[in-house]
């Protein structure tokens, strides 16, 4: 990691801290990314999210202290007043988990079970916005061909009104939003569930969707790994007529992701021409085995 991202990051730890009340004194970075992570003396991790995403941090807080009330082992914000603003970076403070690994579709399965069967929050939550940043990232996408660039638009606007009907299916509730194996932490107490940014009210086939999608489009999650992620939450949403559609808008997703990656990252043009060449039907029957950019 460059030094002088390190420092960047590290300066604003610095503000927050202050302001929290707290001290910076032997501070360490645990990731620097879209979201940098510090670790503080006392097991204590510090959260810092790019800007304007204050909304984000607060619902964040909200549902994690939801969760504790209702026994659901997930992460946990420590009792304090927070989130911390300074200078346009919202922060938020964690109780730091024990040693852990991460966990797989296995570990994930009943902690979605638990967090789908959990009634309406005191508070309010936004629908989920599973098309968030598709358009732009397409539009944006000087690596791609206009012609591509128009049939991803037109794919786009298909999705949206087959999301618009989508067929009767599970009760909505409150749903992770961004749920893959990858968000549970396997400690020797348990395992627990992470990352609340883009959790929302919708379809819980959503959560579902990102493990069947794992096995059907990227084929990196067994037919009997797949299965047994069905049994264990009790419902397989490729059962479902609406699974078509939201396999589709997923798909698109990593397809704009990695569109979006190729921009600045060469490596990944390769993976994001092989995406748009499936998702537009030239890539033969699924899965097509689509390897991780970014």
């Amino acid at each position: 990691m460059k030094s002088s991202r390190i420092q960047e990051s590290f300066g604003v730890l610095e503000k927050i801290v202050q302001a929290a009340g707290l001290s910076s004194d032997r501070a360490e970075p645990i990731r620097l990314a879209e979201n940098d992570l510090w670790r503080l003396p006392g097991k204590v991790v510090v959260r810092i999210a790019r800007r304007g995403q204050a909304a984000s941090a607060t619902r964040e807080l909200q549902v994690t202290r939801w969760l504790a009330q209702h026994g659901v082992p997930a992460v946990r914000p420590l009792d304090m007043d927070q989130p911390v603003t300074v200078d346009g970076r919202t922060a938020t403070f964690w109780e730091e988990l024990p040693t852990h690994l991460a966990g797989d579709e296995s570990n994930l399965a009943p902690l979605l079970r638990r967090l789908h069967d959990l009634p309406s929050p005191p508070f309010a939550l936004e629908a989920i916005a599973p098309f968030v940043r598709i358009a732009d990232r397409i539009n944006s996408a000087q690596s791609a061909s206009q012609e591509d660039r128009t049939w991803l638009l037109n794919r786009l606007e298909e999705l949206k009104a087959a999301w618009a009907d989508l067929p009767s299916g599970l009760r909505r509730c409150v749903i992770h939003g961004d749920a893959w194996g990858g968000n549970t932490a396997v400690t020797a107490d348990g395992v627990f569930l992470m990352d609340f940014e883009r959790t929302a009210i919708g379809p819980p086939e959503w959560d579902l969707t990102s493990t069947a999608v794992a096995a059907d489009t990227f084929g990196k999650v067994s037919r009997s790994a797949y299965a047994t992620f069905c049994q264990a939450y009790g419902h397989d949403v490729m059962t479902w007529a609406g699974y078509p559609t939201l396999r589709g808008i997923r798909e698109l997703r990593l397809t704009s992701f990695a569109l979006q990656t190729a921009e600045d990252d060469s490596s990944a043009l390769e993976q994001a021409k092989y995406r748009i060449a499936c998702v537009r039907g030239f890539g033969g029957p699924r899965p097509w085995g689509w390897k991780a950019v970014g």
